[in-house]
């Protein structure tokens, strides 16, 4: 069988930026950047750090001499306009994408590896028995004759969200290197702890400045999305009674089981896996414990709000009925929110998703308008007055050791910040801050 053709590039900018931008993404990913859940610290992991510090070194490289990491962990940079404040208002655009990675797969020692011009068949990974296979993985069977990068197989690849990271700067190199391109004030920020839902925790809203912005956060060729899920965390603490198994009977109130025998309770119809477009679940993820004390830790989602107390009320209850069957044993249910449904906030501005949709247009693509089931730094953002909306990266499969990124699609990604920035200079979009 005669080896595909590569896949064509959405533009020759498109194109001209996929070199630069993938000697980035090979340098981001390889430092290791996992969120802790279980930390109290800002950010909840050093590590995070030490991408930051490299993001600020490439930033004051590029010219951007305001760069800086502050005491949060969050950097942030101005690219200032090009356009004439003389001949009308100047407005300043936020662009953001997040460091860290998810703790659900491992994130160290990450060695990417380019698959050039992908031939459709099994992708088979030199370690942990990892195999990327289209019969199970149908976005694969899309993407013959790109250029795919996977990790190696025994970790996650970090594509969430070190390609929006990649295509942000590359992005912004591009810009400095050509300054006869129009274009607003351009406000960067790149934040921690996003996969733990605390990457606006200590975000300063007032000090970045801008009209509005845009996480380079999404997956699909061409995404827009302005709504996502709305998100709550839950807890359930379950005290049994823990007596030497040899000498139990009557005596031991096993919590592990009760633990058991909640989850096998609550409904198999609200689960990740039995749900879809826009259905909310309750997702149990983790279970720890012993004897005496188990915790069960579950998050709960649903694009409607009403639905998602819903589903928290559905886990209280479920949790009340099986310890009600042993008088002995204890519960307690802590839900915490996490961050609410975007879309109501971004509505009131209509012309930020415009705006995007024409710089995706721009680029000869056809925006394809979706719904995050999930959550992105723009949920909160938007609650706290900066309407954020979310640009696709290129990337797949994340959270998993199968994750894998197409280096035409993230390049398509940068060169969409490039015409965005334009878009925004264009009459309409630059009066919006009148």
């Amino acid at each position: 069988m005669p080896a595909p053709s590569p896949a064509p590039y959405t533009s020759p900018l498109a194109e001209s930026l996929a070199p630069g931008l993938l000697a980035r993404f090979d340098r981001y990913v390889r430092v290791g950047t996992q969120s802790d859940r279980d930390s109290d610290a800002q950010p909840s992991s050093a590590r995070q750090l030490d991408l930051q510090r490299v993001l600020v070194d490439d930033l004051l490289a590029l010219g951007l001499d305001d760069a800086r990491l502050d005491e949060h962990g969050y950097v942030y940079a101005t690219l200032p306009a090009t356009i004439d404040p003389a001949d009308g208002p100047v407005p300043v655009i936020g662009l953001i994408a997040h460091v860290d990675t998810s703790p659900d797969a491992p994130g160290d020692g990450v060695e990417p590896i380019v698959h050039r011009a992908y031939d459709g068949g099994v992708i088979e990974l030199p370690r942990g028995g990892t195999r990327l296979d289209p019969a199970g993985m149908p976005d694969l069977s899309a993407h013959v004759g790109h250029d795919l990068v996977t990790s190696s197989g025994d970790t996650l690849l970090g594509a969430d969200d070190k390609a929006g990271v990649a295509a942000i700067l590359t992005a912004v190199a591009h810009l400095l290197d050509h300054p006869e391109l129009p274009r607003p004030t351009l406000r960067l920020a790149f934040t921690p702890d996003e996969e733990i839902g605390f990457g606006t925790r200590k975000f300063d809203v007032e000090g970045f400045g801008a009209l509005c912005a845009y996480t380079v956060d999404g997956s699909e060729l061409g995404e827009l999305q302005d709504e996502t899920f709305s998100a709550s965390m839950a807890t359930v603490t379950i005290e049994g009674h823990d007596v030497h198994p040899g000498f139990a009977t009557g005596k031991l109130v096993n919590s592990t089981r009760l633990a058991a025998e909640v989850i096998a309770a609550l409904p198999a119809d609200r689960t990740p896996e039995r749900t879809d477009g826009r259905d909310g679940f309750i997702h149990v993820f983790e279970v720890r414990g012993a004897a005496a004390r188990t915790t069960i830790r579950a998050i709960l989602r649903d694009f409607d709000d009403a639905k998602l107390a819903e589903h928290g009320e559905v886990l209280r209850r479920t949790v009340d009925e099986v310890v009600a069957r042993e008088p002995r044993a204890r519960a307690t249910v802590e839900i915490t929110p996490q961050y609410p449904n975007m879309h109501s906030h971004i509505e009131r501005f209509p012309l930020v998703s415009d705006a995007a949709e024409r710089a995706i247009r721009a680029e000869g693509l056809e925006p394809l308008r979706t719904s995050v089931r999930g959550g992105t730094d723009g949920s909160q953002l938007s609650a706290m007055g900066l309407p954020t909306p979310n640009l696709f990266t290129g990337g797949h499969e994340f959270h998993s050791v199968r994750e894998w990124a197409s280096v035409q699609e993230m390049a398509a990604a940068a060169a969409t910040v490039v015409r965005l920035a334009e878009v925004w200079t264009t009459p309409g979009f630059r009066d919006a801050t009148r």
